[in-house]
């Protein structure tokens, strides 16, 4: 199995150029016939949010829509799937970053909660806590 660079799935999501998306879509799709989906991994997963956010200015929805089409692509594989899922839905109801989110996600579903931190609010997602004082 191979893996993707966040890059690829950004050109994918938003088709800001024709060549680079229907290359990756023709990447998907040789996977999904192979029976060999490519890796995301949650590194890529982190950033990709990063990027729609911050360089397309997509709103907390949008991007949340464009995880879920990941999360339903055939030939895709992310890396700690359920932590991801976890992370979609906390970030979807509070106000709290989905960095942070998926932080605490990770921890939770390396059975290492609670991921402690300082951060006030990110201690508000569930298995996150504030450093004891």
């Amino acid at each position: 199995m191979a893996g993707l660079d966040t890059n690829v799935l950004v050109r994918w999501l938003v088709a800001d150029d024709d060549t680079q998306a229907d290359q990756a879509q023709r990447l998907f799709d040789a996977a999904t016939v192979a029976d060999e989906p490519l890796f995301v991994p949650a590194t890529v997963s982190l950033e990709l949010e990063w990027v729609l956010r911050s360089r397309y200015r997509l709103d907390k929805e949008t991007v949340i829509a464009a995880f879920n089409a990941l999360l339903e692509t055939r030939g895709l594989e992310l890396e700690s799937e359920s932590a991801i899922e976890r992370a979609l839905h906390a970030h979807r109801n509070g106000s709290v970053e989905f960095a942070d989110c998926l932080h605490a996600g990770l921890c939770q579903a390396a059975d290492r909660a609670p991921m402690f931190t300082f951060d006030a609010k990110a201690a508000r997602v569930t298995g996150a806590a504030l450093v004891p004082g």
